[in-house]
């Protein structure tokens, strides 16, 4: 099993860092590999809608998308962890998640665990956690949850740390996608992932 973690944070060892390492120590202990990528402190543009994906196998823009998308490709479950920004995740995530998932259409990932994690001083949580599922819903992968929203709260770097609830909810997170990720992999050997229909897009034109 191996799980990709995205650090959204412009900051490297901020308090989206401390509930992604949460989430590590449980993964590591349960033999579980993980790699970590800061996603935060670079420069992401938006997608263009160009569909040149579709053509090239990757975004027209070489950047940090392309280096993560077969890390992501490889891995058995992603967690995505952004600050909270006006009530959603913050800009350079939601560039680089629409890009990575676009680009990446072809790519099936049902039976990939995902998992969205949200840190703000107060309020906007829920709403931007709420926008980090919609990646892995649309998607066909399996939604990791915890004990209670995948959240943790501080201003300062390190204030997260005290947020004991938090962090707990981090560790059970890790627990739980751990379990899912091990379980999709015996029901795949056992019974095989289901029958996959031919994509049926509609369209409503008059």
């Amino acid at each position: 099993m191996k799980v990709l973690l995205i650090n959204g944070s412009p900051k490297a060892k901020g308090n989206t860092r401390i509930a992604l390492d949460e989430m590590i120590k449980i993964f590591e202990s349960e033999g579980v590999e993980t790699e970590l990528v800061h996603v935060g402190n670079k420069v992401v543009r938006g997608c263009i809608g160009c569909g040149q994906c579709f053509k090239r196998g990757q975004c027209v823009f070489d950047d940090i998308v392309n280096e993560v998308a077969p890390k992501f490709k490889e891995a058995d479950g992603l967690v995505v962890g952004a600050p909270v920004y006006y009530g959603s995740p913050n800009g350079t995530v939601i560039s680089f998640l629409d890009r990575l998932f676009y680009s990446t259409f072809t790519q099936y990932k049902f039976g990939k665990v995902g998992a969205g994690v949200v840190i703000a001083r107060r309020g906007g949580t829920a709403a931007a956690f709420d926008v980090l599922n919609k990646y892995f819903a649309i998607t066909g992968m399996t939604i990791a949850t915890s004990q209670y929203w995948n959240m943790a709260y501080g201003l300062k770097p390190g204030d997260a740390n005290q947020d004991a609830e938090g962090l707990q909810t981090m560790r059970t997170l890790a627990r739980n996608m751990t379990f899912l990720m091990k379980s999709i992999a015996v029901g795949k050997e056992q019974f095989g992932f289901p029958e996959r229909e031919e994509w049926i897009p509609t369209h409503f034109i008059r």
